[in-house]
């Protein structure tokens, strides 16, 4: 019999943290352990908060699997009985890191997967111009991503670019624009030597983008949860921003992955904020990707012990005793 323990966390923000959407001053996350056989997984997971869900959320939908988890399921007849989301993320992260320590093999292994040099963003959160750049001329790192919302979007981007001229730069919008807004602006951001724009329009009411011609690409964060919205995705967007709570674990991760390069797609992997437990799952899908938005521990007060360490946006290998 597999022991099973969930646990709910909150793991305060070093300063409060804004995107067009919202502010948080902590990560609320489920913690999920599996013990067998003297081996032990864990997974954690926040959750997509735009689908309404919480932490009590989560920890009831992973109640709700509990038995079988104890009776000895599979990551794949996890997939039939949970949807995509944060708790059946973190029971799969679980469910890998169990694997790989009762094979005593590591995640490279069992995906055959080579893990190299990751550099990931450091993000800037929404603010005033003067405060973002202020912000942003401190981040010990060469890639940058910015929040930007409706509110004096190009004075902020400008802001930070003046500061900021030695830095890769790309911005997310978090569905805050309207599609005349990113008319407007993208070619402003073109001009600035931004990379891409993530996420301008809202899930759900972004048709317009269908035959849009962009000065610079699109990348689809909300209106691409996992595989089954892949296709749609692809007519609107030109890369996919995978964070393993929308896919439901690293397995459908890895499967998106595959199926958007498959289209020729660019690739990012990100994150719903959380500590090193939940960016090491992801360090896997970074491995596949261009760019990478793992920064979500740096944002915290305090982090896991053997925590993943970052130095110049630089991101260490995750330790086999923190996952995988």
């Amino acid at each position: 019999m597999r022991n099973v323990s969930l646990l709910l966390e909150s793991w305060p923000t070093q300063s409060p943290f804004s995107t067009a959407v919202r502010t948080v001053t902590e990560a609320q996350v489920l913690t999920v352990t599996l013990s067998e056989q003297g081996a032990m997984g864990r997974g954690e997971a926040s959750g997509i908060h735009y689908l309404g869900e919480t932490a009590e959320s989560l920890l009831a939908q992973a109640e709700s699997v509990k038995t079988s988890l104890q009776q000895g399921i599979g990551r794949e007849q996890l997939r039939t009985l949970l949807p995509a989301g944060g708790a059946r993320n973190a029971i799969d992260c679980a469910l890998w890191d169990l694997e790989a320590k009762l094979k005593d093999k590591t995640i490279w292994d069992l995906t055959v997967i080579e893990p190299g040099e990751t550099h990931t963003v450091y993000t800037v959160s929404v603010s005033t111009p003067e405060a973002m750049a202020a912000t942003a001329i401190n981040l010990d790192t060469p890639k940058i991503k910015v929040k930007l919302d409706g509110d004096q979007p190009l004075a902020c981007i400008e802001a930070i670019c003046a500061v900021r001229p030695d830095a890769e730069i790309v911005v997310d919008v978090n569905q805050g624009w309207t599609f005349e807004q990113l008319v407007e602006l993208a070619p402003e951001l073109k001009r600035l030597g931004i990379l891409m724009i993530e996420q301008p329009l809202p899930r759900g009411a972004d048709t317009e983008l269908e035959g849009y011609q962009s000065p610079l690409p699109l990348c689809a964060d909300e209106s691409c949860l996992d595989t089954s919205e892949l296709e749609q995705a692809a007519r609107r967007y030109q890369m996919i921003n995978i964070k393993l709570d929308k896919t439901g674990g690293l397995t459908e991760a890895l499967e998106l992955a595959q199926q958007a390069k498959a289209m020729g797609l660019g690739l990012m992997v990100g994150n719903m904020l959380g500590t090193s437990l939940a960016m090491a799952p992801a360090f896997v899908v970074a491995q596949l990707c261009q760019l990478a938005d793992l920064d979500g521990p740096v944002l915290l007060k305090n982090d896991r012990t053997y925590a993943m360490t970052y130095a110049n946006g630089l991101v260490s290998l995750p330790r086999t005793e923190l996952w995988g």
